[in-house]
Protein backbone atom coordinates (compact mmCIF):
# COMPACT_ATOMS: atom_id res chain seq x y z
CA UNK A 1 0.00 0.00 0.00
CA UNK A 2 1.28 3.32 -1.15
CA UNK A 3 1.10 6.35 0.87
CA UNK A 4 -1.75 9.23 0.28
CA UNK A 5 -0.79 12.40 -1.76
CA UNK A 6 -1.69 14.52 1.28
CA UNK A 7 0.57 12.47 3.61
CA UNK A 8 3.37 12.64 0.81
CA UNK A 9 2.44 16.41 0.92
CA UNK A 10 2.95 16.24 4.76
CA UNK A 11 5.90 14.28 4.67
CA UNK A 12 7.51 16.56 2.39
CA UNK A 13 6.81 20.05 3.70
CA UNK A 14 7.97 18.29 7.35
CA UNK A 15 11.30 17.15 5.40
CA UNK A 16 11.86 20.20 4.46
CA UNK A 17 11.57 22.31 7.64
CA UNK A 18 13.90 19.80 8.99
CA UNK A 19 16.39 20.15 6.27
CA UNK A 20 16.37 23.72 6.81
CA UNK A 21 17.28 23.67 10.03
CA UNK A 22 19.73 21.13 10.20
CA UNK A 23 21.56 20.43 7.23
CA UNK A 24 25.55 21.19 7.41
CA UNK A 25 26.30 24.87 6.44
CA UNK A 26 26.96 25.13 2.48
CA UNK A 27 30.42 25.17 2.56
CA UNK A 28 30.76 21.62 3.98
CA UNK A 29 27.68 19.96 2.11
CA UNK A 30 30.68 18.63 -0.54
CA UNK A 31 31.86 16.36 2.49
CA UNK A 32 28.77 15.87 4.80
CA UNK A 33 24.94 16.43 4.01
CA UNK A 34 21.90 14.79 4.97
CA UNK A 35 18.71 13.48 2.98
CA UNK A 36 15.71 11.79 2.47
CA UNK A 37 14.19 9.31 1.10
CA UNK A 38 10.52 8.20 0.66
CA UNK A 39 9.88 4.50 0.20
CA UNK A 40 6.61 2.35 0.24
CA UNK A 41 5.51 3.55 3.48
CA UNK A 42 8.13 4.25 5.01
CA UNK A 43 10.69 7.18 5.23
CA UNK A 44 14.19 7.28 5.57
CA UNK A 45 16.84 10.30 6.57
CA UNK A 46 20.70 9.06 5.44
CA UNK A 47 23.59 11.36 6.29
CA UNK A 48 26.15 11.57 2.43
CA UNK A 49 29.48 11.26 2.83
CA UNK A 50 32.35 11.12 0.08
CA UNK A 51 32.99 7.15 0.13
CA UNK A 52 36.56 7.15 1.54
CA UNK A 53 38.34 4.96 -1.27
CA UNK A 54 36.88 6.36 -3.76
CA UNK A 55 36.10 10.03 -2.94
CA UNK A 56 34.23 11.23 -5.90
CA UNK A 57 31.43 9.09 -5.52
CA UNK A 58 29.21 9.77 -2.78
CA UNK A 59 27.64 7.06 -0.13
CA UNK A 60 25.09 7.36 2.31
CA UNK A 61 24.50 6.03 5.68
CA UNK A 62 20.90 5.41 7.46
CA UNK A 63 20.33 7.00 10.16
CA UNK A 64 16.39 6.97 11.00
CA UNK A 65 13.37 5.54 9.42
CA UNK A 66 9.81 5.43 9.79
CA UNK A 67 6.82 3.56 8.67
CA UNK A 68 3.50 4.82 8.65
CA UNK A 69 1.11 2.01 10.22
CA UNK A 70 -2.12 2.25 8.47
CA UNK A 71 -4.22 -0.12 11.05
CA UNK A 72 -3.17 2.27 13.94
CA UNK A 73 -2.81 5.61 11.96
CA UNK A 74 0.65 5.87 13.29
CA UNK A 75 4.35 6.06 11.92
CA UNK A 76 6.14 3.65 13.91
CA UNK A 77 10.04 4.93 14.53
CA UNK A 78 13.51 2.94 13.72
CA UNK A 79 17.00 3.36 14.66
CA UNK A 80 20.12 1.43 12.45
CA UNK A 81 22.40 -0.12 14.88
CA UNK A 82 26.27 -0.68 14.14
CA UNK A 83 24.96 -4.30 13.01
CA UNK A 84 23.82 -2.05 9.97
CA UNK A 85 19.54 -3.30 11.06
CA UNK A 86 16.51 -1.63 12.06
CA UNK A 87 15.65 -1.79 15.71
CA UNK A 88 12.73 0.34 17.11
CA UNK A 89 13.00 2.95 19.02
CA UNK A 90 12.25 2.24 22.22
CA UNK A 91 11.42 5.17 24.14
CA UNK A 92 9.20 6.43 22.06
CA UNK A 93 7.84 3.40 19.18
CA UNK A 94 5.14 5.38 17.41
CA UNK A 95 4.41 8.77 17.11
CA UNK A 96 1.25 10.06 15.24
CA UNK A 97 2.21 12.27 12.89
CA UNK A 98 5.09 12.75 10.18
CA UNK A 99 6.01 16.10 12.14
CA UNK A 100 6.90 14.44 15.10
CA UNK A 101 9.24 12.08 13.51
CA UNK A 102 11.14 14.67 12.71
CA UNK A 103 11.49 16.56 15.59
CA UNK A 104 12.30 13.36 17.33
CA UNK A 105 15.04 13.05 15.53
CA UNK A 106 16.58 16.10 15.56
CA UNK A 107 16.58 16.30 19.16
CA UNK A 108 18.03 13.36 19.20
CA UNK A 109 18.33 12.98 22.86
CA UNK A 110 20.13 9.35 23.59
CA UNK A 111 22.32 10.12 20.34
CA UNK A 112 20.59 6.91 18.83
CA UNK A 113 20.49 8.97 15.36
CA UNK A 114 23.08 10.71 14.63
CA UNK A 115 25.32 8.77 17.52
Amino acid sequence: MALTKEQITEIEKAAAKYMYYHRPPLEIRSELDIGYRIKGQSVYIFEIRPNWIKPKEKIESPVAKTTYIKTKGLWKIYWMRGNLKWYPYEPVLFVKNITDFFDLVAEDKLNCFFG
